[in-house]
Formats: C-alpha cells, structure tokens, sequence
C-alpha cells in the first residue's frame, strides 16, 4: 500500500540540521549518553537531553486508539476499525521512514528512524500509551491520532487542546465502521456496548436513524471545529472504502507548510 502511494510523492525532509539548541527534556531510558546536556543537568539533580528544531521539524508521533470498540465491525468481509487504523498508521511510518522522518509512539522513550525501522514499530505499537498523552513528544513535531473518535467532545477537545499548547501541529484521522455512519439496520434491534454491559432496545430503528445521522453530522462537526481551533486537520475514513486515498491524502497534509 506505501508503495502505491510513493509513485509520485516526495519526502518531506528540510534541508541542514540547525545547531540551535532550543529546548532541553528530561533524559528517559533508551536515549543516548552523548545527548545528555551535563552542563544544564548540572543545574539540578536530573539529567536533560537536548533537541534541536531540526530533531522536532523531522518528529512524526503517532497514536492509534485500543479498546473494545475499535475491534467491531458490522460484517465479516470488512476489517475491525482497530485493524484498518493499524493500517495506516505503518503505512504512513513506512513512507515518512522513506522520506528521512523520525517516528515515535505515544508512550514510548524513543523514535525510530530508517527504513529497517518499520518492522521495530510494528512490533512495538501494543506498548503505545492507552491515551493520545505524551509529555515528552518535542515541541513544534506533529502528531497524527487515528480513532473513531467517538468519544465526548470534550475529551478530544481537551487532548488536542494540550499538545497545540507545545506548538504541536496535527491530525485527527476517525476511522468508522460504514454502519456507524448510515444505520443499516430496520426492526427490533438491541444495541450493545462493546466491553460494557450497557445496552439499548430500539424497537424501531427506522424511525430513528434521521436523529442518528443528524447527531452524528453534529458530533463531527464539533471535532472539524476543535481540530481547527488547534490549527489541526480532521478527516473521516470508512473501513469499506480503499485505504490508499486516506494514505494518500494524510501524508500530503504533513508536507511542509
């Protein structure tokens, strides 16, 4: 699938690797000793690495959303919304890896840079933090969260909201089950939810599938609005539609500029 994608797009590496130092972060296990910053850790009883703009430009993190609800899927022959974000979250590592980029996960002490480097973040995405939080992610690096996002507004709100105020720019990629978008469904139907023991009867659900859809237009443009008042992107994916375009048109919006 990155290969699709890559007939025609460049990387997105910036020419020079600056020399000004301008942010210092606590040392965590996996860095390297020589990044240790001794005299600004001489300062206090903690060790600081430091980082430059170039290191931060070249920084790509990446979150992918766990959880029961991420494993359902409406039909046999569609994937889980878990497998599909997977996905495209190592297809886009793979062509940012192409293209120069460092790529971490939420959670995790380090970044893997390099086109052997796929593999090593395949293997790792299970230990990826359970929420889109991150206080060592640098600043002014971008971020790109794939979710169904269907949580309250207020929680997406609130993450976005902590990252932009690092002068993290990103992108928010919700990836939906096409039931979840048109309620297929006519009848009696008892909804469930996933990992939970909450449930709804309908006994009708044509007579409500107009407030469904009108609710969910909404939530959707409540999460446009958040991501632009960060200054992010949004952009919606269904996992019975071709997953090159979604590739495709996210790694365009983390060209420079």
């Amino acid at each position: 699938m990155a290969a699709t994608v890559m007939q025609g797009v460049h990387g997105r590496r910036r020419p020079g690797q600056g020399d000004a130092f301008w942010q210092f972060r606590p040392y965590t296990p996996g860095d390297a000793a020589a990044r240790v910053d001794w005299r600004q850790s001489a300062k206090s009883d903690r060790l600081y690495v430091r980082e430059t703009e170039w290191e931060a430009a070249q920084t790509v993190a990446v979150w992918c959303q766990g959880g029961p609800g991420m494993d359902w899927r409406s039909h046999r022959d569609l994937p889980a919304k878990r497998v599909r974000a997977e996905l495209l979250l190592l297809a886009l590592a793979a062509l940012l890896f192409r293209g120069g980029e460092r790529v971490r996960l939420f959670g995790l002490p380090r970044a893997f840079t390099g086109r052997g480097a796929l593999n090593a973040l395949a293997q790792t995405l299970p230990r990826q933090a359970e929420t889109a939080d991150d206080g060592r992610i640098p600043r002014h690096a971008r971020a790109v969260l794939f979710s169904d996002f269907l949580a309250p507004l207020d929680q997406t709100r609130d993450r976005v909201a902590a990252l932009a105020s690092r002068s993290i720019r990103g992108h928010l990629v919700q990836v939906l089950d096409p039931a979840e978008e048109t309620l297929p469904f006519t009848g009696r139907i008892r909804f469930e939810g996933p990992g939970s023991a909450e449930h709804a009867l309908v006994p009708r659900v044509e007579g409500v599938r107009a407030l469904y859809e009108e609710r969910l237009a909404r939530h959707r443009d409540g999460l446009q609005a958040l991501a632009a008042a960060s200054g992010w992107s949004f952009a919606t994916h269904r996992t019975d539609q071709p997953p090159e375009a979604a590739l495709l048109a996210l790694h365009r919006r983390l060209a420079p500029g």
